[in-house]
């Protein structure tokens, strides 16, 4: 008889979208057994949920089955516990031998983690059968499935098995996990159903549910702000993505008044009026320029002006030392950053992890390229709603493919700051560190650090602070700043042939996140 759900599999969601937007991840597995295909592959974190969809796709395939024929009967494996109902299957060899002679034909064999024996230098025996099972079931209507977080397949077996990507769940999965959930803690959900669901998004179920477990531990109700923090917690456990916590405004940077202006306008454009309005969805922006000028806490920004969540990349992380690591690693990426949406994801110095894709070949068998392939090819045809913030140094260490438009919406170049701006940066450094602006001679001090980044300025006043704290904790003034302004030598200067090779290549084919007013000197000359 057909293997029956478990209570906990009962409260399992029903599935969700998988590769084809039209076809859950139920309906591909129902379509594989139905056509004769006898290997499948699912990867997913949810083992609980995957075992409910094949209990599902089991009834569904008796319930269309011809008059005469048997039913289709589901078996689970596991190294631990063997097959259920055959005793002494716990061996993986005795399993599939088990499985070709005492399962009966129309049978689904489930076996959890099986990949872990595929994975690396595989056993000859245990691949020679599983494909001798896998011609043979084609013939008997038996379907072998292998679950487990990771794709591992040998290359024997990548020609012989589909694939299945269980996505994390959607919206309307994580509702009912949530109205399953309050209802069994007794919670009412008094109209905050929709920013529950914006926290849990990015989630798996059993994540999102010890989430809302947490949250009324802590609090006897299921707040947003306390799932996010869990899912902050969750999301750093794989160390390539970062939920990162920021309170930078616009207000907050001086100067790049035309990229500030540039995400101004699209403030509103993750909105349902948007959408309604027919707006595209941003795709994102390159920002490049000198180190210091305010890239990075631009793009914290961004989010605050977007009003979205913040993830942030650690590119040189997506790249692990086992064989189709990297990849896998990029293509959890993007779900995740999918299942958040609306959301930014900030990419810092994307040139330092992905600029050598070009020669990797040579150096690394080609991962390079290819996770580099797959970032490009979402980034051309990702309708989620993700805008990518990427930041870069060193523009020429990236390939033109990479520059050209429909990836990003803007190439945007940060020069260093004009006096104004540079007046700016002066007064939101002193102001936030609780000295009244307004008494210190700005316009002085802005024309004497001429060729001064943002950091720079920022460093000056800190270097300002502590050489009025050791003489006796006085007062800062205008000569303490002037001190740590002689005391400076800028990025400008040591680095000055870099930096105008860079406004070089930055003429005619970026637009400027600066309205330049300052011509007279020779820093702004090139530009």
């Amino acid at each position: 008889m057909p293997r029956k759900k478990t209570e906990e599999q009962a409260q399992a969601p029903p599935s969700g979208s998988s590769g084809n937007a039209s076809w859950t991840s139920d309906d591909q597995i129902f379509a594989y057994a139905r056509s004769g295909k006898s290997g499948i592959c699912i990867t997913s974190f949810e083992e609980t949920r995957v075992e409910a969809e094949i209990i599902g796709v089991v009834d569904r395939l008796n319930s269309v089955k011809k008059p005469g024929q048997k039913d289709w009967n589901l078996h689970i494996w596991s190294v631990t516990q063997g097959i259920d109902g055959i005793p002494e299957t716990e061996d993986p060899l005795a399993m599939l031998a088990a499985f070709q002679e005492k399962c009966p034909e129309r049978s689904i064999m489930l076996a959890r983690d099986f990949h872990a024996f595929l994975a690396g230098d595989p056993n000859p025996m245990l691949v020679r059968k599983l494909k001798e099972i896998l011609m043979d079931g084609k013939t008997k209507n038996k379907v072998f499935i292998v679950c487990g977080a990771e794709l591992k397949l040998p290359i024997e077996l990548q020609k012989e098995m589909a694939v299945i990507e269980f996505k994390l769940p959607d919206r309307a999965q994580l509702n009912f996990v949530l109205e399953k959930f309050a209802e069994s803690a007794g919670v009412y959900l008094d109209g905050n159903r929709e920013p529950i669901l914006d926290s849990a998004s990015g989630l798996t179920t059993s994540e999102a549910e010890d989430a809302f477990a947490m949250s009324v531990v802590k609090c006897g109700d299921i707040k947003p702000e306390i799932i996010a923090a869990e899912k902050a917690q969750t999301i750093k456990k794989n160390g390539i993505l970062e939920l990162f916590e920021t309170t930078a405004r616009a207000e907050d940077i001086g100067g790049l008044e035309n990229l500030k202006g540039w995400l101004a306008k699209r403030r509103a454009a993750f909105t349902r009026e948007a959408k309604d309005y027919g707006l595209p969805t941003p795709k994102g922006i390159l920002v490049t320029g000198i180190p210091g000028v305010g890239k990075s806490l631009t793009a914290k920004a961004a989010a605050s002006i977007l009003n979205v969540p913040l993830l942030k990349l650690d590119v040189g992380r997506v790249f692990g030392s086992l064989v189709g690591q990297s990849e896998q690693n990029m293509r959890m990426v993007i779900e995740t950053a999918e299942a958040i949406a609306p959301c930014l994801v900030w990419c810092d110095e994307i040139e330092k992890g992905l600029g050598g894709s070009q020669s990797s070949g040579q150096t690394d068998g080609g991962t390079t390229a290819r996770v580099f392939g797959t970032f490009l090819q979402w980034m051309q045809d990702k309708t989620a709603p993700v805008f990518v913030f990427a930041t870069a140094n060193d523009i020429s260490k990236l390939p033109p493919e990479f520059l050209r438009k429909g990836r990003f919406d803007e190439l945007w170049f940060a020069d260093l700051p004009d006096a104004d701006e540079r007046a700016q940066i002066w007064r939101l450094h002193l102001n936030k560190r609780g000295r009244k602006a307004d008494g210190f001679d700005l316009e002085s001090r802005a024309t004497r650090s001429e060729g001064f980044t943002g950091a720079e300025i920022e460093a000056a006043v800190c270097e300002a602070l502590f050489a009025s704290f050791d003489d006796g904790k006085r007062g800062l003034n205008d000569d303490d700043l002037l001190e740590s302004i002689r005391n400076t030598v800028p990025l400008s200067r040591t680095m000055a042939a870099q930096i105008d090779g860079l406004r070089s290549w930055a003429q005619g084919r970026a637009r400027r996140a600066s309205a330049v007013k300052e011509t007279t000197s020779k820093s702004r000359k090139i530009a």
